[in-house]
């Protein structure tokens, strides 16, 4: 699913097979101060196909982020991630994982797949819009990221 397009826009990925989860990310990026393009995918073989461009994909832009879920159809997030990680071309897209998990070992395993972090979803609208305004904030007003 593409959304509106903006120029001099972010590109953020979201993988994410919740109908919800992807509503409340795509009103709280709406609310942000930043313009930004949205795309969602609903499964860890569709992340890779968008990120490959293979496909339906051929034509997408490369995210400048990528927000991950773990609990995904077809492949799991933590596959999704392993994958990105180890692809030459990909590695440096940063990598949020966005989930519902709070495990210890979801989060320990996350990391050690190079994750560029781990943020549990609130239950709440309010508290979830926060947080993804404030992961767009971070990962766009703050930290420098390296050109493709």
């Amino acid at each position: 699913m593409i959304e509106e397009r903006h120029s001099n826009s972010i590109e953020i990925l979201l993988v994410e097979d919740s109908p919800g989860d992807q509503r409340l990310t795509r009103e709280a990026l709406k609310e942000g101060k930043i313009n930004n393009n949205l795309y969602i995918v609903e499964d860890g073989e569709e992340a890779l196909a968008f990120l490959r461009k293979e496909g339906p994909f051929s034509t997408v832009p490369r995210p400048d982020l990528i927000l991950l879920d773990l609990n995904l159809p077809k492949m799991n997030g933590q596959e999704v991630l392993e994958i990105i990680k180890q692809d030459e071309k990909l590695k440096r897209i940063p990598v949020v994982i966005l989930t519902t998990s709070q495990a210890d070992e979801d989060i320990l395993k996350a990391y050690n797949l190079n994750a560029n972090c781990y943020i549990t979803k609130p239950v709440d609208f309010d508290q979830f819009s926060h947080v993804v305004k404030k992961i767009q904030e971070f990962w766009f007003t703050i930290v420098r990221l390296p050109e493709d």
